[in-house]
């Protein structure tokens, strides 16, 4: 897909201020100014810093131009920055549920769950597929079958799509009722029970669910906000014959927002086929990076089928669907195997359905619109937590998705906070729940993907109120309560 002019200026300007070269405050150069050193027009330069207006990086002040604007403290730092600890069996489903289900109380202000909310997704457009397509194929809606289990149409869109970074092998292909499934069975074929899975620190929550079902153990990689988990570490551990598997967010790592460079993507698969060692690359957000560039997954780098990548459309387009898949290299016929004897096909009619809806630019302008107020929403919560929690805050700075990663005082227990904002009517979840040993008790996830208005307004103020004391009671005092 080419890109435009004003995103090439747009995407140059960001990375001066993501390097600093620009910094909080600094105002840009005019628009007169960089339209004759860059030779283009003034429109195209006016587009260009509305596209960094939407995305939450510069402000526009009347008569005065246009500023970087002032954001919360950004996370510097590995977020685990100890030596590799030994495997160990995960231990958080209890928590999780307690959790979860707290945070559906009724009545309650959503931070915690990472959706996107119903307004942002194509729901019209998805209804007039379905009818189109149950007017066009009804025997889809009666279709099953063991082994016939993917629909041609849908294959040749994953196919479609992966054109700018490679040519897929339908034969690797497997069609899964979700990412989700689609992440689990790749596990089960590439490990068992006992082994160890190398995974992101910190990393969602349902991946570590899913380790601790199957009985496996997890090592956490040291993990950068901004460049994702450590390859030196990850090296290490594989040297010493300590991973059996990895577990990788490569793009838009949830909760930290990271994407991988490229040529760490590169290095990785490399190690991965010198070590013989499987990855399970969870690429759901991939299409929500906001780099005006779609982020390659490390798939594109391996040569030697040790990379199963797994995906959805349920992000962008509908949740309801259920519908994901594997692209899974050399252990295609053991993930295809345990698919037919797990859950059988997948809805012949839902994957006609998002073919539909793939064959032509609605995905290309969903996914577009979407990054845009994505951004936007992301550095508008950063603002606020700026605004409301203590100045020794800090947040992640999100390459992609729709969630904020915050680092709250050390004295701050995330999972006693939780309780008293539940009590507030606010939900978030807390820190340990994205890590195998219960690392990160000071940290917080808050969803941004709701449009912004005054109710979350004051739910941010609220849980920035909370956090204030928290931070000035006594260690244990948040605990009595």
């Amino acid at each position: 897909m080419s890109i435009n002019l004003y995103e090439i200026l747009a995407n140059e300007l960001g990375s001066l201020i993501a390097s600093r070269v620009l910094a909080p405050g600094d105002r840009l150069p005019s628009i007169r100014h960089l339209a004759q050193q860059k030779r283009l027009s003034i429109s195209t330069v006016m587009q260009a810093l509305r596209l960094m207006e939407d995305r939450g990086l510069v402000e526009a002040k009347p008569q005065a131009g246009f500023y970087v604007r002032h954001r919360a403290k950004m996370l510097a730092v590995m977020t685990d920055t100890q030596n590799l600890k030994e495997p160990a069996y995960v231990g958080i489903n209890n928590r999780l549920m307690r959790v979860l289900s707290l945070n559906e109380t009724p009545g309650i202000i959503q931070l915690g769950s990472a959706w996107p909310p119903d307004e942002m997704l194509p729901i019209k457009r998805v209804q007039r597929t379905v009818s189109a397509v149950s007017r066009r194929e009804p025997e889809l809606l009666a279709r099953v079958s063991v082994f016939e289990t993917n629909e041609p149409g849908f294959l040749r869109q994953i196919s479609r799509r992966a054109l700018d970074w490679g040519r897929l092998d339908p034969e690797e292909i497997i069609v899964t009722g979700s990412c989700t499934e689609a992440i689990s069975l790749c596990l089960r074929a590439v490990a068992k029970a006992g082994d160890t899975i190398a995974i992101e620190s910190a990393t969602y929550f349902v991946l570590l669910q899913m380790i601790e079902s199957l009985g496996m153990k997890a090592l956490e990689i040291p993990t950068h906000p901004k460049t994702g988990p450590s390859l030196d570490a990850l090296e290490l551990a594989l040297q010493a014959g300590l991973v059996q598997a990895c577990l990788f967010v490569p793009n838009a790592n949830n909760p930290l927002g990271c994407v991988m460079p490229e040529e760490n993507k590169k290095r990785l698969a490399a190690l991965l086929s010198l070590h013989d060692i499987p990855l399970v690359e969870d690429d759901i957000y991939g299409d929500l990076c906001f780099a005006a560039e779609r982020p390659w997954p490390v798939k594109a780098y391996d040569t030697s089928g040790h990379v199963l990548l797994c995906s959805s459309f349920s992000k962008a387009i509908t949740p309801a669907a259920r519908v994901g898949y594997v692209v899974a290299g050399r252990y295609a016929q053991e993930v295809a195997l345990l698919k037919a004897v797990s859950s059988g096909a997948t809805s012949h009619f839902f994957q006609a359905v998002l073919a539909d809806f793939l064959d032509g630019s609605s995905y290309d302008n969903q996914t577009r619109k979407m990054r845009r107020v994505l951004a936007q929403r992301i550095a508008r919560m950063s603002d606020a937590v700026s605004a409301y929690f203590p100045a020794e805050c800090s947040v992640s700075e999100p390459q992609g998705g729709f969630v904020l990663w915050v680092r709250m005082p050390e004295a701050v227990d995330a999972m006693a906070l939780h309780l008293r904002a539940i009590g507030e009517g606010i939900a978030f979840v807390p820190g340990p729940l994205f890590s195998a040993s219960g690392k990160f008790g000071n940290y917080l996830r808050l969803n941004c993907g709701n449009s912004w208005s005054p109710e979350i307004e004051r739910a941010v103020s609220k849980l920035g109120q909370l956090v204030h004391s928290a931070a000035e009671q006594p260690a244990g005092a948040c605990l009595q309560e």
